[in-house]
């Protein structure tokens, strides 16, 4: 999977909002927001690398204090999320 092009992440108080930068990633009905994890997954691959569940839990693992199996279950809840939102593909 990789990320779809034309968003930003931007900080907001204690979270992040992801901003569509061009018309067509602009939807006004709905506001994506991400808690400090979430941002930092981001991050990590918005350069364009391909990811999967795996990939993800490896970066939270590294990241974090989390054992593989609560990382697993934390990457798959993520990247449902951003399937469901169509942030990524």
């Amino acid at each position: 999977m990789h990320i779809i092009k034309g968003f930003k992440l931007r900080p907001l108080g204690n979270e992040f909002i992801l901003v569509g930068e061009s018309i067509e990633q602009v939807n006004f009905n709905k506001m994506i927001t991400m808690n400090e994890t979430a941002a930092y997954l981001w991050q990590q691959i918005e350069d364009g690398k391909e990811f999967d569940t795996k990939s993800m839990a490896a970066l939270l693992s590294n990241e974090y204090e989390v054992s593989e199996t609560q990382a697993l279950q934390d990457a798959d809840k993520t990247l449902q999320a951003w399937l469901s939102a169509g942030i990524i593909e």
